[in-house]
């Protein structure tokens, strides 16, 4: 696709070891406490690997969501119990990418979707796309759709499926594409879905699974999600027949792990676990393990780390 932002942002040359262009998507990432747009395990992998590919100079971006609200700013109630704060967030490290696409969500054909950057120089991250629907030109329920992440309402939640999905994969196209398109956990599955309508192929489509339990594997009513725009155009009855499971359920993780050439699981145990939840469903990719890990120079404090490599409990008092 030709495009005026036909060029991917890095200050830095490549390692010629990563000629593939990736594009990683996942609906939080855990980069700094002060970009809160992240709620725990899965945005810290997600950043820990972004932090991780600007060390080896790969050849990647991230796709995720520039939440208003972020998740929740925790604090206490005189009680000591928790008490929960939704404030509005303000990040004047990012910038504006002057990228600006459109996606169809249920009756309207045209929610706006704008794209910031987060630069490198910043957190020492590979360049992070951030989608926000909160711009001119949207009506106000399009602009709430990127206020809080993993929101209550069923429709928001599908909306921002959608956002992530295919106005990222629409913002990956006016970057001039990928050769690799990577889902970290389902929320963003109808990226697969757009991608396949425009001519992607399954070599191209890689998926991560974390959650071995039910409530972690998002279904909903695969008729719900075809009149709201989830698979980037209108399936009929027979098409939608091949995506469903369980009566008119649609799985993401069975539909991911049926599109994506590759499936990884983040141990081995995990694989092992995460193959016997799946074997059943026809057409499914082979799940195999990569151990979860996080960035050590961000993660590890600097004393403990000099303590293990000597292997000096001594140097823990210091």
């Amino acid at each position: 696709m030709s495009s005026k932002y036909n060029t991917w942002y890095h200050p830095y040359k490549t390692d010629t070891k990563y000629k593939k262009r990736a594009a990683y998507f996942s609906m939080e990432f855990g980069i700094h406490q002060a970009l809160k747009i992240y709620s725990g395990g899965l945005g810290y992998l997600a950043g820990s690997h972004m932090i991780s590919a600007m060390e080896l100079k790969q050849n990647m971006i991230g796709i995720g969501m520039l939440w208003k609200y972020g998740y929740y700013d925790q604090g206490r109630n005189t009680d000591q119990t928790l008490q929960t704060s939704f404030i509005e967030k303000h990040y004047n490290f990012l910038e504006d990418s002057g990228i600006e696409v459109e996606v169809k969500i249920h009756d309207n054909p045209s929610v706006k979707v704008r794209a910031y950057v987060l630069k490198p120089e910043v957190f020492g991250s590979v360049p992070i796309y951030l989608l926000t629907t909160d711009v001119p030109g949207n009506d106000h329920l399009s602009k709430t759709i990127t206020d809080h992440l993993y929101d209550n309402n069923t429709l928001t939640r599908i909306s921002q499926n959608i956002v992530l999905g295919i106005g990222g994969a629409k913002v990956v196209q006016e970057l001039g594409g990928a050769d690799v398109y990577h889902l970290n956990e389902g929320h963003a599955l109808p990226a697969f879905y757009y991608l396949r309508n425009i001519g992607i192929t399954k070599n191209q489509m890689f998926f991560t699974t974390h959650t071995p339990e039910k409530a972690g594997n998002m279904e909903r009513n695969g008729h719900l999600l075809n009149s709201c725009g989830f698979f980037g155009k209108t399936l009929t009855d027979e098409e939608l027949q091949k995506e469903v499971v369980n009566d008119d359920m649609l799985n993401y993780t069975v539909a991911a792990l049926r599109m994506a050439k590759r499936t990884n699981a983040v141990s081995k145990l995990h694989a092992v676990v995460a193959n016997n939840m799946w074997n059943s469903f026809k057409g499914t990719s082979k799940i195999i393990p990569i151990t979860n890990s996080q960035n050590q120079h961000f993660w590890q404090d600097s004393i403990l780390a000099k303590a293990w490599k000597g292997l000096n409990a001594k140097a823990f008092k210091k």
